[in-house]
């Protein structure tokens, strides 16, 4: 990584710059190469995708480190031998301070290549009553192969469906540039982008220290909840236990995943199944997170969520994601619509990936889609300690992202920053014990098991008020939820008592 790379550099030309002090020549040389050197390490700090808080912790911490060397160079450069063991001092500490300090400080963002569906590279949005005889002249002579990218049941209220999917034969990858800038040339043409590939990567983990409380609830695996405890779940227990008010609906959350188990001990009685090709799970991912979401509370057996009966919340599936995790953009903003044609309250995501493109047209396009049929859309941060502005679809505009949080209340290490995001909550993503395929459960770690507590929180939220808004949603997650350890990066924690707590005065006026 050049951050290290170049402060290491700065430190050694620094103490070669003390050592040939006495030699002019050599020194003017060295002078010069240490603030070369240091100007470039000045550079990559200050152009670094992390919050300005942030740069100036790292360069306090640098400059102090870096200040402290030199005052030891220093002093040991009146006798060669103690020059040597200084050095090999330095050496020590460097090899400390630099994998264990610095590791994970800045994060800067690497290029990535897109990652390309091979049965369809491309999609574009052709201009509302264009044909695709307009792209004759394109399929012609690159050998292209044009078809319907995304079906919505009400084509009235959205432009997805002018949207095409491109499918460019190998033999023509190469002018892929070349095939973008013709498209976009074609008067018709409105929009072309990257049909992104994406994949999940689940976390396992260990499982995280128990604890004793039960919160008036016979569910056995409720003790390996620890985020029960930080979230205070026993007060959101209390208060839908006193609450006069009944739930106005069951609210459906859909999760789009690679699929659920539909026959689950823990799930089958709060499963709704939409298509029964989706009610099976052979990697595991999305059965956890349903688990999350909308696990069966009080049946005496395995975990429990924020939902305590079933008269509160539902959940189904909608597969995005192949058996392998892997997923395309076309793929789920299908999911979307389908989940908001049928009717989902949330769609819960805990997927995502690296984008390169300057604007997430279709995603955005497929939230206002939902949005518009009365879906809130939450989606997680993304998993690799990065600018969660970089990541979809967690960065379109509309969606509520989610980063994870330890059970001391830090930003998870491996979770993207939301520093940057409009709408951002946390939630508990590390050891998180949940169910998987077959009536077992497992722990795992991620933005991904962050994400669907939110989606189970807001599902529950809308049962009482079924016309919730996005901006709703988070408002009343954002002004009830606690303070973390990295607010700035993280978001608040949830806390599903004082977010009902707030939204049930409004509804009783």
């Amino acid at each position: 990584m050049l951050y290290p790379t170049l402060y290491i550099a700065a430190t050694v030309s620094l103490a070669l710059w003390f050592l040939y002090r006495s030699d002019e020549r050599q020194e003017r040389w060295l002078q010069r190469l240490f603030f070369g050197v240091f100007l470039a390490y000045f550079a990559v700090v200050l152009t670094a995708e992390v919050n300005f808080g942030t740069k100036l912790w790292v360069l306090f911490r640098d400059l102090a480190a870096m200040a402290l060397l030199g005052v030891v160079f220093q002093l040991a450069t009146h006798k060669r031998v103690w020059f040597l063991g200084a050095s090999v001092a330095s050496a020590v500490f460097l090899a400390w301070f630099v994998p264990v300090q610095m590791s994970g400080s800045l994060n800067t963002m690497d290029a990535a290549p897109v990652s390309y569906d091979p049965e369809g590279e491309l999609l574009l949005e052709l201009a509302q009553g264009a044909g695709q005889e307009v792209l004759a002249t394109a399929a012609y002579k690159y050998d292209l192969k044009f078809s319907p990218a995304f079906s919505v049941e009400q084509e009235e209220i959205t432009e997805l469906d002018d949207y095409l999917l491109v499918d460019i034969p190998e033999s023509h990858l190469t002018d892929l540039e070349e095939i973008v800038n013709h498209l976009l040339s074609v008067p018709e043409v409105d929009w072309v982008e990257p049909n992104e590939r994406i994949s999940i990567n689940p976390i396992p983990s260990q499982k995280s220290p128990g604890i004793k409380k039960k919160f008036g609830i016979n569910d056995p695996g409720v003790t390996e909840l620890w985020g029960f405890e930080a979230m205070q779940v026993n007060d959101l227990y209390d208060l839908l236990r006193k609450q006069p008010s009944k739930p106005v609906k069951t609210a459906l959350i859909a999760i789009l995943d690679t699929g659920v188990d539909a026959t689950h001990e823990d799930l089958a009685a709060n499963y709704k199944s939409l298509n029964t090709a989706d009610d099976n799970d052979p990697r595991g991912h999305g059965t956890h997170c349903a688990g999350i979401a909308a696990a069966v509370t009080n049946n005496g057996v395995g975990i429990a969520s924020f939902s305590p009966a079933s008269s509160y919340v539902q959940v189904t599936s909608i597969k995005v994601l192949n058996a392998s995790g892997m997923g395309t953009q076309r793929s789920i903003i299908n999911g979307m619509t389908k989940a908001a044609d049928a009717g989902a309250d949330v769609i819960s995501m805990s997927l995502g990936g690296f984008s390169s493109q300057s604007k997430e047209r279709a995603y955005r396009k497929a939230v206002e889609y939902a949005n518009q049929k009365g879906a809130i859309v939450v989606a997680a941060a993304g998993n690799a300690n990065r600018n969660a502005r970089n990541y979809v679809p967690a960065s379109v505009d509309g969606v509520i992202c989610v980063s994870a949080v330890d059970n001391e209340l830090r930003k998870a290490v491996f979770s993207n920053y939301v520093t940057d995001m409009k709408r951002a909550v946390a939630a508990p993503g590390v050891g998180i014990y949940s169910t998987i395929p077959g009536n077992q459960y497992d722990t795992y770690n991620g933005t991904s098991m962050a994400t669907p507590y939110v989606a189970g929180l807001i599902g529950l939220m809308k049962s009482f008020k079924p016309d919730l808004t996005t901006n709703e949603a988070y408002r009343l997650l954002n002004n009830s939820g606690k303070a973390t350890q990295q607010t700035d990066q993280t978001g608040k924690l949830i806390q599903p008592g004082k977010a009902m707590e707030q939204l049930l005065p409004v509804l009783e006026e």
